[in-house]
């Protein structure tokens, strides 16, 4: 069930929440003919296209984790005051960056987090965007030079990143921030499939907080790289090689910019610069500038 069609903010099209695919919502990857997964095993087996955009479209109309469902489209449907006159997404949110959202046709930088918050991507319909922790992230990733807006507002809002792409670990706001195991698991597919895509050029990898870097890994060693036992633990500034044949990444930790981490000055502005410019020297991106695919 959707509620009545209210205004896009920022191109004022008018939506049902949530947003059926394919009707035209900025970024949308999906199609009315997009194939759904309502199962953990159908999960396993639409996480198998060799095309990124397609893994996307899959990724925003997924259906497999009933009571995560319920929840972003309650939330979609019932919405927070303070964003009443807006439509809400209410969908997974997919990978959003380059190559398939951002500039540069390759990503050489990933930002992994945990999951959507229900009044932010799962409004906006973009990861890490529409919350205050959004704005933390943004605003360091334009100071450095991996970002083209010091914000990110909405979906449609012309923010891009610049040779980098950011995901969830789960793609569905979960109740209290907190995604069962059960969950986690059959949401896992699509992660272990996205680096696995992006592999190639892939050298970089910033995990936010706990779980955000518990994800990482988990993600990673499904993707094939060689994560070792036990696994390292996360620690701001921590840095971490995984091989992958011939290549691999660096996998950084990053505190996450939560309210309770910017409040109390666990994380400052200095703290966040210094990550992300260091995860774009690493990664061999220019300020500014996305980078060329290699010959």
């Amino acid at each position: 069930m959707t509620s009545p069609r209210l205004p896009h903010p920022i191109t004022r099209t008018p939506y049902a929440s949530p947003v059926p695919p394919g009707t035209g919502w900025p970024d949308d990857p999906a199609s009315s003919d997009t194939p759904v997964a309502r199962t953990a095993a159908q999960v396993r087996r639409l996480a198998t296209t060799d095309d990124l955009a397609e893994l996307d479209a899959r990724v925003s109309v997924c259906s497999a984790c009933p009571r995560l469902v319920a929840w972003r489209e309650d939330v979609a449907r019932v919405k927070r005051a303070s964003f009443a006159g807006q439509p809400y997404w209410g969908r997974p949110i997919a990978g959003w960056g380059a190559p398939t959202t951002g500039l540069g046709d390759e990503a050489r930088l990933l930002i992994v987090g945990l999951a959507p918050a229900a009044n932010g991507g799962n409004r906006t319909g973009r990861v890490f965007t529409g919350d205050s922790s959004g704005d933390w992230l943004f605003a360091s990733l334009h100071r450095v030079g991996l970002a083209t807006q010091e914000r990110s507002e909405h979906a449609g809002d012309g923010q891009r990143l610049i040779g980098a792409r950011m995901v969830a670990t789960v793609r569905c706001a979960p109740p209290d921030n907190k995604p069962t195991v059960t969950e986690r698991d059959t949401c896992r597919p699509w992660i272990d499939l996205e680096i696995s895509l992006l592999a190639p050029t892939l050298r970089v990898v910033v995990a936010l907080g706990h779980y955000g870097w518990d994800g990482a890994l988990r993600a990673l060693t499904g993707a094939g790289y060689d994560v070792p036992r036990p696994r390292p633990r996360f620690g701001h500034g921590v840095r971490v090689d995984l091989p992958c044949g011939d290549v691999g990444v660096a996998l950084l930790g990053c505190y996450h910019p939560s309210q309770h981490n910017t409040f109390t000055g666990r994380l400052t502005p200095a703290m966040l610069d210094e990550v992300f410019a260091s995860a774009r020297a690493l990664a061999g991106i220019d300020p500014g500038r996305p980078p060329d695919r290699n010959p």
